[in-house]
């Protein structure tokens, strides 16, 4: 089933719902700051799993004590879609359980 680009009205209104996450250069993205970088590998390990189950997966870049992705769907010619708005969900409801702001 092919997925629908969102309208830039949309991608706003999605991006109320997610504080810390921006669209920038026709993608959602986000950083997080953790306490080191143990627990930033750890995140990116949760997020990786999570990106398997949806079968959407995200730019994921790790820093010392960074986490940063950016996320847009290849199968709707690199637009944004529901499935980056999931994804982005499903990032921030495991980050502060990985103590990242």
């Amino acid at each position: 089933m092919a997925v629908e680009p969102l309208s830039h009205k949309e991608i706003e209104e999605r991006l109320a719902e997610l504080p810390g996450w921006s669209y920038e250069e026709g993608r959602l993205t986000r950083s997080y700051r953790l306490g080191s970088h143990a627990a930033a590998t750890a995140m990116v390990v949760h997020i990786a799993q999570v990106q398997e189950e949806l079968d959407h997966h995200s730019d994921l870049t790790l820093g010392y004590d960074t986490v940063s992705l950016s996320t847009h769907t290849h199968s709707a010619g690199g637009a944004v879609t529901e499935k980056d708005v999931e994804l982005a969900h499903r990032v921030e409801d495991l980050a502060a359980g990985h103590g990242a702001h």
